[in-house]
C-alpha cells in the first residue's frame, strides 16, 4: 500500500478543529484521493500565531507528523488583514524553520463561514437556517458571517461554530462557493497542491 497523504493543519478557532478535517475529506474525494491521513488540527489563537515565533512554533510542533507524501496546512480568518500581504508572510516565516515540507497558508477572507455565505443556497434547511436561503451578493465582504447565519436560523438558536461549522461544512456546495469565494478558491487549489501535486 502506497504511503498516505499527510495533511497536519494550524487553525485559530475551535469550529475549524472539526469542521476543517470535514472539509478536507470532501476536497479528497472529490480529488480521488483515498489514502488520507489528518492529524486532529493543532489549535493556536491568532495572538500567538501572529506573534513573533508564533507561526514557526505551530510549523514545528506539527510539522513531525508530515512523511514525504502531503504537508502542512495553516488555516485563519483574514479579518481587517489584506490576505495578499498576511498570507505571504506567514509562508516565508513557516518555511524559515521547514523548508524541507510543503506548507500552505489559508486566509479566509473575512472569516471561514463567509464559505458559507457563498454557498448559501445550498444550506436551505440546514441546520436550522431558513429555507429557501439566498446568497449575499458579495459574500467575502460581509463582516460578521456568523451573526449573518445566526440572524438566519429558524430553529430559536444562534449559530455557534463548535456546533453548526462542521456540520455546514459536510453540507455547502463546494463549486457554488469556490465561484463566489476567491479565498475558498485558492483555499482549493493549495489544498489540490498538498494531495496530489503540483
Amino acid at each position: 500500500m502506497s504511503e498516505p497523504v499527510v495533511i497536519a493543519s494550524i487553525v485559530e478557532g475551535e469550529g475549524e478543529v472539526t469542521a476543517l478535517p470535514v472539509l478536507l475529506r470532501r476536497i479528497a474525494t472529490e480529488l480521488s484521493v483515498w489514502n488520507l491521513a489528518l492529524p486532529r488540527p493543532h489549535r493556536v489563537t491568532r495572538s500567538k500565531l501572529l506573534a513573533p515565533g508564533g507561526v514557526e512554533n505551530a510549523v514545528l510542533q506539527v510539522s513531525y507528523q508530515v512523511g514525504n507524501v502531503g504537508g502542512v496546512l495553516i488555516l485563519i480568518d483574514s479579518d481587517d488583514d489584506c490576505p495578499a500581504e498576511l498570507g505571504p508572510t506567514l509562508l516565508e516565516r513557516g518555511r524559515s524553520v521547514r523548508a524541507d515540507r510543503e506548507i500552505s497558508v489559508v486566509l479566509a477572507h473575512r472569516e471561514f463561514e463567509a464559505w458559507f455565505l457563498a454557498a448559501a443556497a445550498s444550506l436551505g434547511g440546514c441546520r436550522g437556517l431558513a429555507d429557501p436561503l439566498e446568497r449575499p451578493s458579495d459574500p467575502e465582504a460581509i463582516r460578521g458571517a456568523k451573526e449573518w447565519l445566526s440572524a438566519r436560523k429558524t430553529d430559536g438558536t444562534s449559530y455557534k461554530p463548535t456546533v453548526d461549522q462542521a456540520g455546514l461544512a459536510a453540507a455547502f456546495d463546494l463549486p457554488a462557493a469556490r465561484k463566489s469565494a476567491p479565498s475558498f478558491d485558492k483555499s482549493w487549489r493549495d489544498v489540490e497542491r498538498l494531495l496530489v501535486g503540483s
